[in-house]
């Protein structure tokens, strides 16, 4: 088990922990789980984590909702998770599993928080050459060279998400194929929201939405 040495903690800690961490220290960022103690023991560790109530699972929250999310949800969850992913990367945190499962959404207040931290590594400038997280989110450079970069592998997770929540499914080699040639389109969305999608899962991580600036994209700028 990887451990990492943490400013203001004199032990080194497991990665995990450490991460958490690291993703908490500064203003709080309701996007994200807190911490609130831990224990390292010999062979195992020990999290306590705040306890959001009511939440359900964004898989779960989709399912609730017909199997998909209309626009106006989708862009209020996905502001969240984007600003939930800059706020990590700032912090020095590259989660590395953003997905369905690991996003909760409190029903009454709409608040969405990103958990699970496990396959989450230190960011870094240089590439990943072993990939680790959820195989349907992972970004095509991956299986074509083995080396990946943290945050165009981030836009990539985040546009795999936001077609899924708003499809109900995956994207599949057609879906993937038309988005390459920024002609991807889907009735009932908006030309806003399959643009961002297509700027999000462009094959060549060059060419892909800029992390930073996500948030400024046309789709959040639509009003309902």
């Amino acid at each position: 088990m990887p451990y990492i040495r943490v400013p203001g903690h004199p032990k080194r800690l497991p990665m995990e922990i450490g991460l958490m961490l690291m993703a908490n220290k500064g203003p709080s960022v309701p996007q994200i789980i807190e911490l609130l103690d831990w224990e390292d023991d010999t062979d195992h560790y020990v999290m306590v984590m705040e306890r959001p109530v009511p939440c359900v699972d964004l898989f779960s929250f989709v399912k609730l909702h017909g199997g998909s999310l209309d626009e106006g949800t989708a862009r209020h969850v996905m502001r969240q998770v984007v600003h939930a992913a800059n706020i990590c990367s700032k912090r020095g945190v590259f989660h590395r599993d953003i997905k369905l499962q690991n996003l909760l959404v409190n029903q009454d207040t709409m608040e969405v928080k990103l958990i699970d931290f496990g396959c989450g590594a230190l960011m870094k400038n240089s590439a990943f050459k072993s990939f680790s997280g959820t195989r349907p989110y992972c970004p095509p450079e991956v299986k074509a060279n083995g080396r990946y970069h943290a945050k165009p592998t981030l836009v990539w997770t985040l546009g795999i998400l936001l077609l899924a929540i708003v499809c109900g499914h995956f994207p599949t080699d057609l879906d993937l194929n038309m988005i390459s040639e920024n002609n991807w389109i889907r009735p009932g969305l908006s030309q806003e929201c399959c643009q961002m999608i297509c700027d999000c899962l462009q094959p060549d991580p060059q060419q892909r939405l800029i992390l930073e600036k996500m948030r400024l994209h046309d789709w959040f700028k639509v009003t309902e």
